[in-house]
C-alpha cells in the first residue's frame, strides 16, 4: 500500500482530531436519539450533513470534484450500502442502549472481518496466531454480559443492532478494498481518500431512505413533533447537525491518518479510541460499569489489539535450498 508521508506532528493532529471527532459525535448521536424515537431518521439526517460539507468543498474548489462513469458508481453501491448499514446499525445500537455496551460489542468487529474474509472470495486468510486472538475478544464481550448476581444479562437489540454494524463493516471492508484502490490509482477521477469517503457517504444516504420510510415514514411526522415539544426544535437541531458533522469529520481524519501511517499503526489507534469513548460515555452518561464490565471490555479491547498486530505480520519467507555467496 503506498502511504502518503506526512509529518510526525500534522499525524499527531490528526490523531487528535479523530478521537476529538468521534467521542463528541457519540455524545451528540446519544443526547439526540434520546431525544427523538426515529433512530433510522437520525442516521440518514447525520449523512445529509455531510453531503452538505462535501458540496460545499467541490463548489468552493476547496477540493476537486469526483469524475466518475455510471459504472464507477454502480461498483460503489454495493461498498455504500454496506457502509449505510454499518452507520445505522451503531446508531440503533447506541440508541436502545448504553453506549459503552456498543462500543464493547463493536470490539468483536475482527471476528466478524475473520469470518467475511474465509467465507467471501478471495479468501484473506490471517495467521493462527492472529486467529487465536478472536478468543480473548469474544470471551471478553461474553464476561462484559455477566452481571454480579445477575448471570448473563444481554440487551439484544443493542446487541443485535451493534452485531449487525460488525458484520457490515466487514463487507464493506472486504468488497470495498479493490474498488476503492482501482479508483485512487486512476488520477483523472479525483478520488483521493477523502473523496473516496465523500462519494460513500453520498451513496449511504440514499441507501438509508428505503429503511426511512418502510421502518419510521408514518410516525416520523409525529415523533418529530413529540421532540419539538419535549425539547425543543433548536436542541434537537443542534444534536442532529453537530453529530452529523461530527461524524463526518472523524471518518475523513481517520481515512487520511491511514492513507499516511498504514492500516497497522490505523487499527491499533482504533483499538485506543474505543477505550476512551467507553470511559467518556460511561461518565458522561452515567452507565453503570461493574467489575466484570471492566474486566470484559479490557479483555476484549487487548484481543483485538493483539489481533490488529497478529493479522498484519509479515509473512515468513520460505527458507532456500542454497544461500548466495559472495
Amino acid at each position: 500500500m503506498q502511504l502518503h508521508i506526512i509529518s510526525f506532528h500534522h499525524q499527531v493532529l490528526l490523531v487528535a482530531a479523530w478521537y476529538a471527532g468521534n467521542t463528541f459525535y457519540n455524545i451528540f448521536n446519544k443526547k439526540a436519539s434520546n431525544m427523538m424515537h426515529a433512530h433510522w431518521f437520525l442516521a440518514s439526517a447525520q449523512l445529509t450533513v455531510g453531503i452538505a460539507l462535501s458540496l460545499i468543498m467541490w463548489g468552493t474548489g476547496l477540493r476537486k470534484t469526483p469524475n466518475l462513469t455510471s459504472a464507477d458508481i454502480a461498483a460503489c453501491i454495493p461498498i455504500g450500502l454496506f457502509a449505510c448499514l454499518a452507520h445505522c446499525g451503531s446508531v440503533l445500537a447506541a440508541a436502545v442502549g448504553a453506549v459503552s455496551f456498543q462500543q464493547i460489542v463493536k470490539a468483536c468487529e475482527p471476528v466478524f472481518a475473520a469470518v467475511v474474509g474465509v467465507l467471501v472470495p478471495p479468501a484473506d486468510l490471517k495467521p493462527f496466531l492472529a486467529y487465536l486472538m478472536l478468543i480473548p475478544i469474544v470471551g471478553g464481550v461474553g464476561l462484559a454480559c455477566v452481571k454480579e448476581g445477575k448471570g448473563v444479562d444481554i440487551n439484544m437489540e443493542a446487541f443485535l443492532y451493534a452485531s449487525m454494524a460488525n458484520a457490515a463493516a466487514a463487507l464493506k471492508g472486504k468488497l470495498g478494498s479493490s474498488v476503492t484502490k482501482a479508483l485512487k490509482s486512476d488520477k483523472s477521477k479525483n478520488m483521493d481518500a477523502a473523496n473516496v469517503y465523500a462519494v460513500m457517504n453520498i451513496i449511504s444516504f440514499f441507501c438509508t431512505v428505503p429503511f426511512v420510510v418502510i421502518n419510521e415514514l408514518p410516525t416520523l411526522s409525529e415523533e418529530w413533533n413529540k421532540a419539538v415539544e419535549m425539547h425543543g426544535a433548536q436542541p434537537l437541531l443542534t444534536n442532529i447537525i453537530l453529530s452529523g458533522f461530527c461524524f463526518y469529520i472523524y471518518n475523513e481524519f481517520a481515512f487520511a491518518l491511514t492513507a499516511s501511517v498504514g492500516s497497522v499503526t490505523s487499527s491499533v489507534l482504533n483499538t485506543a479510541k474505543r477505550v476512551i469513548i467507553i470511559v467518556v460515555s460511561a461518565v458522561i452518561f452515567q452507565e453503570a460499569m461493574e467489575r466484570n464490565t471492566v474486566l470484559g471490555s479490557a479483555i476484549a479491547i487487548g484481543g483485538t489489539f493483539a489481533y490488529s498486530l497478529a493479522s498484519h505480520a509479515p509473512a515468513k519467507k520460505p527458507a532456500t535450498d542454497a544461500k548466495k555467496k559472495d
